[in-house]
């Protein structure tokens, strides 16, 4: 239901009580997880609400909420997400990748100035093949990435 978007759906197994909002399947992905990947902000803002919801758990991959949604281009369910000072923006995946990582391979200029007004991202985090955000992004050829990068202090 989380994954498809049935907020009315999600909302009632909620209110039962005796559903687990952070139930994983088999790869270790939540509810939440699911929809951040979809970008369905609805579902998103209910779990958000919850004290029984991990914001940070990863799945088998190591990716969280947020690295799916940044993965994915969702900025909506980014901002909702880094609302929360709970939610740690800068939890790498198996890869070593951040969320900011993704956002800055992907070109999505929005995504890296929402994770950039945090204070706690690392900009100079380096993945398993010591690539950086800015690496990827200058790979790409993502200049507004690359510029905000720059910009933004001391990057590598």
């Amino acid at each position: 239901a989380a994954e498809r978007g049935h907020e009315s759906i999600v909302k009632q197994l909620l209110e039962r009580g005796d559903v687990n909002p952070d139930s994983p399947d088999k790869d270790s992905r939540t509810p939440l997880s699911y929809a951040a990947w979809m970008g369905e902000e609805g579902v998103v803002k209910l779990l958000l609400q919850r004290r029984d919801v991990n914001f940070n758990s990863s799945d088998n991959r190591g990716q969280t909420p947020l690295s799916h949604a940044a993965l994915m281009g969702r900025e909506g369910v980014v901002k909702l997400l880094l609302q929360r000072r709970d939610v740690n923006p800068d939890l790498p995946d198996n890869k070593g990748q951040t969320p900011l990582s993704h956002a800055a391979r992907r070109d999505d200029e929005g995504i890296v100035k929402l994770l950039l007004e945090r204070r706690d991202v690392n900009f100079n985090s380096s993945d398993n093949r010591g690539r950086t955000p800015l690496s990827h992004a200058a790979e790409r050829g993502a200049k507004g990435v690359v510029k905000l990068l720059l910009d933004h202090g001391d990057v590598n």
